[in-house]
Formats: structure tokens, C-alpha cells, sequence
């Protein structure tokens, strides 16, 4: 019986498998043949395809308006799939890659494999990402170690471009390699080059005429009105990226979009970048294309920043300078480590109303206008231009930390503004052996400051304990972010925390070491601006911006507009501040290298011991009694401090149209 049943199941659903195999094969047949008419009519109907058009990119300026990123006019060359035959394109290829170099102007090549003059292919050198991608499965599939001429005979065969000599079957395959990559289609059209001269564009586009698909469009070229100017803080733009493709594809970007690449121009991406306008194309039977429907681009958003270029300008010549005082110096001292690897320097300038960045400059700089075409240049010239110390290049700090530890330590009760401490040149507590300067006797927490006694701050610390030092450190933006709208480093609080971090153990006596701004401790100048205009604006830390406002294209409409924003309070009574204000003050009162400056100013030197000479730091801020703007200045390996004190100087006398009544003499501070 059970056989029976089974034999029957196999017989029914053997009998549903061949009606719908049946089923199947009748609707094919009907398809193909029957409704075949059908079917051809509809692939003969036109065929509609959409273009996206960009937008004009919004424009940066200084807080005053000035330029400092602009659009012009340029030209550029597009291949419109719509219209351009297949058959030709090897052809549009060539005459376009010889009519561009003819006029001196560059197509866009990005190709790994070169070709030199006698004709022999190689890889570039400075593209072996992107000659293992040529190689891979998803491209030729080729052995890793398949030399250039392999490669190219497997392209020329793949392009069908065996009938032109080697250079152009070099300039055929880089511009159709990079097609595919950028997936060349009739609604992404390929953009052959770029920024092209009026005479180029005139001359390409009078022996193109007769040669469909080939378009010459205008373009906003981007442009540096004087790209020395903050160029760290303006950033570049710059053709998307495979990775910046996948990342922003959702967003409505395309294989040729420009985008930003670093600093504001990337930072402020989505308001500079404008809304893309629309052409779609109408496509017949008869290969005739008609455009049925335009959509406006609308341009992107203006973005004024809170540097004024006039400081700029004064603090990088300024930095410049103190490079120069230190190697000077060096020559004078003679021996080793005393500023003769000095190469780098940066300041920070913040407006203590609203902690907006009025200026922040670094040594050595760059020009933006240059930045391709120097950047291989710019990666090996000594000192790191391309970095932007200001925001992140984290230093010790040295004795700029000490007000902070006073600040801290008055508030916490460990001392009193009547405490006093010996010092007899060291301090050896806890088998430390820290040295100072002098042997500077008793001293209160205002001597402390004034002398910067490293035995006293030494002992203050290790009353204070490391805890309540880097909570109010935090407070104050010490090893932190700032808020700022671009990339920063948040630095480095020295602590248990840290060491663990780093897989080190913590004693606590490294406290001591810390609080003469010392061990881990590292911060940027950002940072220490930060902190000084904290202890200017009576303990309360702000927001620090480099953003001004953002308006409408046209500058019509404010959109945004930046307001003061509290981000901590140090937590320090207003006597005890001005306790230390005070002290900050007696400090630069006995500074020879600012005697005879006519305004009161508080503030501190720092010399920080590290590999090489020792870096040179100050911070301060100005009026004493009125704060306006705060300055941290670094002058990496500077030896000597007064190099760092001369910086602000500088920007002091300019800022508040000052005439020094003599020269101020160099003196050698801690």
C-alpha cells in the first residue's frame, strides 16, 4: 500500500514539473516570436537620459570680506556618450590628447603605466595601489609580477587600438581605463580636462567642430586669490576619489564631482557645494537627441571665516622670523642643542570676547595655488609644511602650565597665595632630582610664578595630586578638543589614565615632573590659547570657531551667524584668579625681552626640555586690566623663549597700533 502512495506522489508532481516547464516554453515561444514585433517597437521608442549639471561653488572670505578662495571662469572638455559615435572615440582620444598638450594644458591621466621618450612602458613608482588594482581579478587578472608591456599589449587588445603608435595607444588606454573607472554611461559624461587656458579652449573647440560629443564647457575653476593666507585653515578641493564616491554617492554625487579635501573647503563641504541643476536628453530611433528639460544649478552657500588676513600675514612673517632669532642665537652660543635644529613654529590668536580665531599661523607655510603642483616637493622639504601645527602639533608645554597648577591649587586648598616654598636649586622629593634655574629661596605663588620656580611648582603639584590637576586642566581645554570647526588634536594630559593607554606604569611622583609641564604632557597651540583666554575671561572656557557666518551666494542673506558658546568653567573663585592673573602679570614685568613695551600684558614662558634643543613657548593676553585677544605662541627646538615672546610682540604692537619706546634687549627666560 505504502509503495503505492509514493509511486503516485512521484507521478503527480512529475506531471506539475513538466506543465510548467511546458507553460514556460509556450510564453518564450510567444515572446520571441509571435509578440516579437511588439517588443522591437518598444526598444525603437526614444530613450530618455538624464545629465547632471554642478553647481557653482560657494566662496570662503576673511572676517573683513577679503578673498581668500574665489571661482573664475575656466574651461573644460567633455565627452558626451549621447552623442559620441563608439567607433570614433579612439580617435576623439587621440586628437583631443595632441590638441591639449599642443596648447600646454594637461588632460587627466591616471593611468600607473608611463612611457618615455624612446617609447618603453613602466610602472610609476608613485602608484603602486593603483597598479596592483590594474592587475587584480577585477580588472586584467594578471600575476602580480607582470611587467608594463604585458599589461599594455593586454589593454591595446582590449581597446582595439593595435593601429596607433605607442604613445598614443598609452593616451587611448589611460583616458578608457579611467572611463570605466568613472563609469562612463550616457548619464555620466566624462570629463577629459580640466581648467583649460581661453586660447586652449578656442583652439580645441575650432578643430572639433565637425566632431559630435566633444563639448567644451564653461566651469567655476577654483582659485587662491593669495594662497598664503591660512592655507591650512582654507584647505583645497579636488576631483572625488573612488573612496569619497561610495561615501557621498548617496548624497548625489557623481564619478566627476569636486569636493573639498582638507579644511574648511572639506569641513564645510555641504554648504559650499550648491545644489546640482538637470538636462535630460531625449534620444530617437533614428539617433537624433533633443534636451526636453532643463533644471537650474543653484550655487552654493559663502562661508566667512574670524581670521583677518592683516594678523595672518603679520604672525607667519613673525614665525619666520623667530625661526631665523633662534638659528642666530645658535650661532652666537655655539655647542649643541641650543636652537640649531629649529624648524617649525606656530601661534594662535583668539578674540577673549567669544574665543573666535583671529588668527592662527604656522612655519614654514605653503601657497594653496600651488598645492598640486608642489605637493611631492612639499612632502619632503624639511619642517613639515603641509601640517598645521596650530591645531595640531602637540607639544610639552613647559612652564605655560604652571598658572594652571597655581589655579588649581589655591582653588583645591593645597596652597594659599601665602604659602611658602624654599627653593635651593633641586627637588629631590621622592628620589626625584629636578632642577631649576636659580636657587631662588622662599617664595610665594606670585614669586613662584614670576621666577617660574620649578621647585615650587614641583611641590605644588604633588600637594595638589594629579586627579585634581587634570580636571581642571580639562576645564581649562588641556587635553581636549576645543570645538573648533576643522581637525585638531586633542593633545595629551600626562596621568594615570595616559600610561595605561600606552601599556606604561603610572608613579606618583611623575606628578611633580607634570606640573613643571613636563612628562606626557603635550598640547597645541590652539589649546594653549585656549587656556590663557580662560584665565583672561575670569575662568569661564568658550567654544573656540574659526567661523565667522555663512550666507547666501550672493552675500544677501546671513544664514548663520556664529554666537559665543560656554563650553566649561575652570571652577576657580574670582580672587584666587586674580591671583594669578596678577602673578601673570609681575611675570611679564620682569621679562627683558619685553621691557619697554608700552602695555600691560599677563602671561608665561616655557621652555620645554625634550629630544634636541628645548622648545620655546608663550602664552599671554593683552590689555592686563581689559582683555582683548590671547596669544599661545611654540616655536619648535627655539632654544631660547624670548624667540616666542617676539612673535607676540609683534602681533601685539600691530594689533594695538603701538610704537615700542626702545629695543628690547634678549633675555633668557624659563
Amino acid at each position: 500500500m505504502e509503495t503505492k502512495v509514493k509511486k503516485w506522489r512521484f507521478a503527480l508532481m512529475l506531471t506539475l514539473v513538466t506543465v510548467v516547464i511546458a507553460f514556460f516554453c509556450a510564453r518564450l515561444v510567444q515572446w520571441q516570436i509571435k509578440e516579437n514585433n511588439i517588443y522591437e517597437d518598444i526598444a525603437l521608442t526614444s530613450t530618455e537620459y538624464t545629465v547632471n549639471t554642478q553647481a557653482i561653488r560657494g566662496e570662503i572670505f576673511d572676517v573683513n570680506g577679503t578673498p581668500l578662495a574665489q571661482n573664475q571662469t575656466g574651461y573644460r572638455i567633455v565627452l558626451n556618450k549621447i552623442y559620441t559615435p563608439e567607433e570614433k572615440l579612439n580617435e576623439y582620444i587621440v586628437k583631443l590628447t595632441e590638441l591639449t598638450e599642443q596648447c600646454g594644458c594637461h588632460w587627466i591621466d591616471e593611468l600607473p603605466i608611463r612611457i618615455d621618450r624612446n617609447g618603453n612602458y613602466y610602472f610609476d613608482d608613485k602608484k603602486e595601489a593603483e597598479t596592483a588594482e590594474l592587475k587584480s581579478k577585477d580588472n586584467l587578472n594578471m600575476n602580480p609580477y607582470s611587467t608594463a608591456d604585458e599589461c599594455m599589449a593586454k589593454l591595446v587588445d582590449k581597446y582595439e587600438c593595435q593601429k596607433y603608435t605607442a604613445k598614443q595607444q598609452h593616451d587611448i588606454i589611460s583616458v578608457r581605463y579611467n572611463m570605466e573607472k568613472k563609469a562612463y554611461t550616457r548619464s555620466n559624461p566624462y570629463v577629459f580636462a580640466e581648467e583649460l587656458t581661453e586660447r586652449a579652449m578656442n583652439v580645441i573647440s575650432e578643430n572639433t567642430q565637425s566632431d559630435s560629443g566633444i563639448e567644451i564647457e564653461a566651469m567655476a575653476v577654483r582659485k587662491y586669490v593669495n594662497g598664503t593666507i591660512a592655507p591650512h585653515l582654507v584647505g583645497v578641493t579636488g576631483l572625488i576619489s573612488e573612496d569619497e564616491y561610495e561615501e557621498l554617492k548617496e548624497k548625489g554625487y557623481a564619478y566627476n564631482d569636486i569636493v573639498g579635501k582638507i579644511g574648511i573647503e572639506y569641513a564645510y563641504e555641504n554648504r559650499l557645494r550648491g545644489k546640482e541643476g538637470s538636462k535630460t536628453y531625449e534620444v530617437n530611433p533614428d539617433g537624433s537627441v533633443k534636451v526636453v528639460n532643463t533644471v537650474d544649478s543653484q550655487p552654493g552657500n559663502s562661508v566667512y571665516l574670524t581670521v583677518d588676513s592683516k594678523y595672518q600675514q603679520i604672525a607667519q612673517k613673525a614665525l619666520k622670523e623667530a625661526v631665523k632669532e633662534a638659528h642666530d642665537y645658535s650661532k652666537t652660543a655655539g655647542g649643541k642643542y641650543t636652537g640649531e635644529d629649529c624648524v617649525g613654529a606656530s601661534v594662535v590668536v583668539l578674540n577673549v570676547k567669544d574665543f573666535s580665531v583671529l588668527c592662527a599661523a604656522n612655519y614654514p607655510n605653503y601657497d594653496l595655488s600651488k598645492y598640486y603642483s608642489d605637493y611631492d616637493k612639499l612632502l619632503e622639504t624639511k619642517g613639515d609644511p603641509l601640517v598645521n601645527r596650530a591645531f595640531n602639533g602637540a607639544l610639552a608645554p613647559g612652564s605655560t602650565f604652571k598658572p594652571l597648577v597655581a589655579s588649581a591649587a589655591l582653588e583645591e586648598g593645597a596652597i594659599t597665595n601665602k604659602t611658602r616654598i624654599s627653593c635651593d636649586g633641586i627637588y629631590t622629593k621622592g628620589g626625584l632630582k629636578l632642577r631649576c634655574m636659580f636657587v631662588h629661596g622662599s617664595l610665594n605663588v606670585y614669586e613662584g610664578i614670576r621666577d617660574s620656580c620649578n621647585v615650587f611648582f614641583a611641590e605644588t603639584a604633588r600637594l595638589l595630586g594629579i586627579e585634581k590637576m587634570n580636571i581642571y586642566a580639562k576645564r581649562c581645554g588641556l587635553g581636549v578638543k576645543t570645538g573648533v570647526e576643522i581637525g585638531e588634536s586633542s593633545g595629551t594630559l600626562a596621568g594615570p589614565e595616559y600610561s595605561e593607554l600606552m601599556g606604561s606604569e603610572w608613579y606618583s611622583t611623575s606628578v611633580s615632573p607634570a606640573g613643571i609641564g613636563q612628562s606626557d604632557n603635550q598640547f597645541t597651540p590652539l589649546q594653549l590659547a585656549a587656556y590663557v583666554a580662560t584665565i583672561a575671561n575670569n575662568g569661564v572656557r568658550l567654544k573656540t570657531h574659526i567661523v565667522d557666518k555663512i550666507t547666501s551666494f550672493s552675500g544677501d542673506e546671513v544664514i548663520y551667524q556664529s554666537k559665543p558658546e560656554v563650553a566649561d568653567n575652570m571652577g576657580v573663585s574670582e580672587s584666587n584668579l586674580k591671583d594669578v592673573q596678577k602673578a601673570m602679570n609681575m611675570a611679564t614685568n620682569s621679562y627683558d625681552s619685553l621691557a619697554g613695551f608700552p602695555l600691560q600684558i599677563a602671561g608665561k614662558t616655557g621652555t620645554a626640555e625634550n629630544a634636541g634643543s628645548d622648545h620655546a613657548n608663550f602664552i599671554c593676553y593683552a590689555p592686563y586690566d581689559n582683555p582683548q585677544i590671547a596669544i599661545a605662541v611654540m616655536v619648535e627646538h627655539g632654544a631660547k623663549s624670548y624667540v616666542a615672546v617676539n612673535v607676540a610682540k609683534k602681533i601685539m604692537t600691530e594689533y594695538f597700533g603701538l610704537q615700542e619706546k626702545e629695543e628690547s634687549p634678549k633675555q633668557n627666560t624659563q
